[in-house]
């Protein structure tokens, strides 16, 4: 009777310490939607702003977040998720290793601006590659790196070892074995690793000020060496540099954002969801 009472108190406080956190969530959500709805038409995603952008739409900044958040992808999530199958089952237990990923889980925790500034010194400035798509998706490749290899590890490792037991017995190689029967249960993790990745790439201001981002451009970036709006940064510059700008814009341009990455989140769910439910254990 006493441990049923601990269990129904135990359930209780979870339920609280979940709601504490979830309700002043959806509570922002439904804010910015209220407040922002209102700004939604065709003219407004597909017209580029004008009048010192007071007026116009947000398509530039738009497809330019789309572009960064797309070469973020290539340049970073290959790399990461190479790492976590080197860690997860190569890498021996010693102390490089451990102090690898101490230094991983220490990176994922440095602030956003000092990767933008690393990105300005080490891309922009001593690569050459001037403010461009490509300085500002290596630097937001930088950053998601240590989330999306974490994740990615600890799905490749949650994968039981019987599956590689019999597969080298039955004469597969080791990369055989990774490729054929880890990584495919893995899957489902690695895709929660690189929604996290996506979703903080897209929303970062502090990296792409210092290596992409432009106040205005009437015109779509031309090539990855171009520079590029982005939305994160143009809300910044609209909320916070434009006088006069009506708030239903700004709430606008928030709320597309979010759309963007609750977007992003969903594809990847469902992809993660439809994974799982073929899987056999």
């Amino acid at each position: 009777m006493k441990r049923q009472k601990i269990n129904r108190l135990m359930v209780g406080v979870i339920s609280v310490i979940a709601a504490v956190v979830v309700i002043p969530v959806v509570l922002v959500i439904i804010y910015i939607f209220y407040n922002g709805v209102g700004a939604l038409n065709w003219e407004f995603i597909t017209t580029a702003p004008r009048a010192g952008l007071r007026e116009g739409g947000i398509m530039p900044a738009l497809l330019g977040t789309v572009y960064l958040t797309f070469v973020t992808a290539i340049v970073s999530f290959p790399l990461a998720i190479a790492a976590a199958i080197y860690l997860a089952e190569y890498a021996a237990d010693n102390r490089l290793t451990r102090a690898v990923r101490l230094a991983i889980v220490n990176l994922a925790g440095i602030p956003s601006i000092v990767y933008g500034l690393f990105g300005l010194g080490a891309f922009v400035l001593f690569m050459g590659l001037g403010t461009s798509i490509i300085a500002g998706a290596l630097t937001l490749g930088i950053l998601t790196l240590p989330v999306v290899i974490s994740t990615a590890e600890e799905a490749i490792l949650a994968v039981p070892p019987e599956f590689r037991t019999v597969s080298l017995s039955l004469g597969a190689t080791r990369w055989q074995t990774i490729r054929h029967q880890v990584l495919p249960h893995a899957l489902p993790g690695i895709i929660t690793g690189i929604i996290l990745g996506l979703g903080r790439a897209a929303g970062e201001t502090a990296p792409i000020l210092f290596t992409v981002a432009a106040v205005y451009l009437p015109e779509l970036p031309g090539s990855i060496f171009d520079q590029s709006m982005a939305l994160p940064y143009h809300l910044y510059v609209i909320a916070t540099q434009v006088p006069g700008m009506p708030l239903s814009v700004q709430y606008g341009t928030a709320l597309v954002l979010l759309l963007l990455v609750l977007s992003l989140t969903l594809v990847a769910t469902v992809i993660r969801t439809n994974i799982r439910r073929r899987r056999q254990w």
